[in-house]
């Protein structure tokens, strides 16, 4: 191949939520630089917390994002019931895996269906591909649908639902109001089911990976709200730790912290994170669905995300149809607890991946102190050394060809720019 220089840019990348540029530079057919620059301004919401009530922090951090509010709420509520040493069990934590499988169901299939499958299917966008796959179209949004109506039921809205607070829920519901979702559910496992044979028969380019893979993991269920944190390379930590092993770092070209393993570099959270380190958790249903689409038991190609992301639904639906059919009222909607100073952190699995928060509180609740790392930061790192190793092995491929696999590259991870930007750099000169 002769060798010559080549740029890949992309001003404005495509089907991911927030905005973001693409930066590439080949010289002599060797990758010299890769930038995925996230130019979308900061939303200083650490900054916002500090001086609020704790009991803020649930409602305050669900406005990160829209795609996945619950996320926000319940690594906001785990951290504060942490240093408040409340401890949430029975019914009403059953309620809040519920509303997390109505988000995990929401947030994956809007990926899945809107924003990934135009990539293999050869669109420009789902509505280009509506035209010649209605049927489909209309699958993936009535799946969505089911999602929004759990988290509407349980968290009282479906976007930056209102529901949740520190100690347990507002209200909860009689077992009988979930009847009307328990025959949805049952609608919406078969068309899971379908996703992923959908999905799995996709074109899939080459691409399998040696990440560290980071993620919660629970002795009893595929994780959602609590477990230690694991990776496949010999990571087991408790919440509390995560600062002890984990560095943010501030990347000039980019409005997000990339986020590092101290003294190991970049890592993997996301649905390939949780279903290589958590298979043997997922329900029977989901791992007979995973092996029949060909993935078995472990993935190491982040373009077959997508197939990942369509078990993971399959999962969320089979547990809601669980934790429904057991389900009996609780006798009140939230444990009692007295205010304390303190310090609690929690990492909750969001749709896209580990979800750090850690506050401090004085001893009238007021929040002193807040820090959070959404998934996408800490994946940030691991979607360029991506492109650092996919791109020399297609440089045959027409520009446009080429740019279009390094978007879908990026898709692969469903990042969340948004949620990625809320830190505060300040810098004071003086003279």
């Amino acid at each position: 191949m002769k060798k010559k220089n080549r740029t890949i840019k992309v001003d404005y990348l495509a089907r991911v939520e927030g905005e973001g540029a693409l930066h590439i530079e080949i010289k002599e057919n060797q990758v010299s630089d890769v930038k995925l620059k996230i130019f979308e301004p900061p939303r200083f919401f650490e900054a916002f917390l500090r001086g609020r009530d704790f009991k803020e922090a649930p409602d305050i951090t669900a406005r990160i994002c829209g795609i996945c509010p619950v996320a926000y709420q319940m690594s906001a509520v785990h951290a504060m019931e942490k240093a408040l040493g409340i401890q949430v069990q029975g019914p009403l934590r059953d309620l809040r895996r519920l509303l997390y499988c109505g988000e995990w169901i929401e947030s994956h299939t809007l990926h899945i269906y809107m924003l990934h499958a135009p990539d293999f299917l050869g669109y420009e966008d789902a509505v280009q591909m509506a035209k010649d796959h209605k049927d489909v179209v209309e699958r993936g949004l009535q799946l969505k649908k089911v999602g929004n109506e759990i988290v509407s039921l349980v968290g009282g809205r479906e976007i930056h639902p209102v529901n949740v607070k520190v100690g347990g829920f507002y209200k909860v519901l009689a077992k009988t109001e979930f009847d009307h979702l328990k025959e949805r559910l049952k609608w919406a496992r078969d068309a899971a089911l379908e996703t992923v044979k959908w999905s799995s028969r996709f074109d899939f380019p080459a691409f399998d990976q040696d990440y560290e893979y980071v993620s919660l993991s629970h002795p009893d269920e595929y994780p959602f709200n609590e477990g230690r944190i694991i990776s496949n390379k010999g990571l087991d930590i408790e919440a509390q730790e995560f600062e002890n092993n984990f560095r943010e770092d501030h990347v000039e070209y980019t409005n997000a912290l990339h986020s590092v393993l101290i003294d190991r570099g970049s890592y993997f959270v996301g649905p390939m994170a949780r279903f290589n380190l958590n298979f043997d958790q997922l329900s029977p249903l989901a791992k007979e669905s995973a092996k029949e689409s060909g993935i078995g038991d472990h993935c190491h190609n982040p373009f077959q995300s997508i197939v990942v992301r369509s078990i993971e639904v399959l999962y969320a639906c089979d547990e809601a149809l669980r934790i429904i059919e057991s389900y009996e009222k609780p006798d009140q909607p939230s444990v009692d607890f007295e205010i304390q100073e303190g310090v609690g952190a929690a990492c909750t699995e969001a749709p896209r991946g580990l979800l750090y928060h850690r506050y401090k509180i004085d001893e009238e609740g007021q929040i002193l102190d807040a820090r959070i790392i959404p998934p996408t930061s800490q994946n940030q790192k691991t979607i360029e050394n991506d492109l650092w190793q996919f791109v020399p092995k297609h440089l045959d491929l027409p520009q446009e060809k080429l740019t279009w696999q390094c978007e879908q590259a990026i898709r692969n991870y469903d990042p969340c720019i948004s949620c990625a930007t809320h830190f505060l750099k300040l810098d004071i000169v003086r003279s």
